[in-house]
């Protein structure tokens, strides 16, 4: 049996990490805050907006995180090219995330997966409930376009993803857990990793990403989870929950 991971997403405003609501930047920290000893891996995700900052902060904060980082290292925001891709891996990257360009050229999937592999190509998919539906929204979570989530990642498999992320958008930084149904649903129409994010604040909610929403990988974006001692009681949390997670 394969084991479950945890994963920490950092989010990146012009290089600086800081917390979303909402995926709307909400309060700053500093990357001294981050322990990666423990953790399974690591996703950064740039989520300065279009027209602000320097993409080269990022860049930089990349170079930083990967030359203490000794897990996997997945990057991605704002990627829309191979170059892009190129970029991110020679800077530490292991792994690259792609979103609304996947969306609007989903053939950019295939051509990351062809140059670097499939375990390479990571699709993230951001979903909101609708009025009843779910839907896939891109462009920091303000194009609706009206793309069921689950046929979505379906998708993005046939076209050469090795893992799919999703984020609930109404869940991000709400600390009450996560859409497992919104995950669930995403969990029966796919065969690789399914990564779930947006909304975890407690233990017990990583096991119900588990267990209720079918996932490979459960994601925090909260600073407080960060430290060494709490990913050690995570880890304790779950394995006494009879959930086989890496060590």
């Amino acid at each position: 049996m394969l084991r479950k991971r945890l994963i920490v997403v950092l989010t990146l405003n012009d290089g600086v990490l800081f917390r979303t609501r909402n995926f709307v930047p909400d309060y700053r920290y500093t990357l001294n805050f981050v322990d990666t000893w423990l953790v399974d891996e690591v996703v950064a995700l740039d989520i300065t907006r279009p027209g602000q900052g320097d993409r080269t902060n990022f860049y930089d904060a990349v170079e930083q995180l990967a030359s203490s980082c000794f897990v996997p290292l997945a990057v991605g925001g704002g990627v829309t090219s191979l170059e892009e891709v190129r970029r991110l891996m020679s800077a530490g990257a292991d792994k690259v995330v792609v979103n609304s360009e996947a969306y609007r050229n989903p053939d950019f999937i295939g051509e990351i997966a062809s140059s670097y592999g499939s375990q390479c190509a990571v699709v993230s998919i951001d979903a909101k409930d609708v009025e009843g539906d779910y839907r896939v929204f891109t462009d920091f979570g303000r194009n609706d376009t009206g793309m069921n989530p689950a046929e979505w990642a379906g998708q993005c498999e046939s076209l050469g993803a090795g893992e799919i992320i999703v984020s609930s958008i109404d869940r991000d930084g709400m600390l009450e857990g996560y859409d497992n149904k919104l995950n669930a649903s995403v969990a029966a129409e796919i065969g690789i990793p399914l990564l779930v994010c947006g909304g975890a604040g407690a233990w017990k909610h990583f096991s119900d990403g588990f267990k209720k929403g079918g996932a490979d990988a459960v994601c925090t974006t909260n600073i407080y989870h960060f430290t060494d001692s709490s990913i050690k009681a995570a880890k304790t949390f779950l394995a006494r929950k009879n959930i086989p997670i890496r060590a």
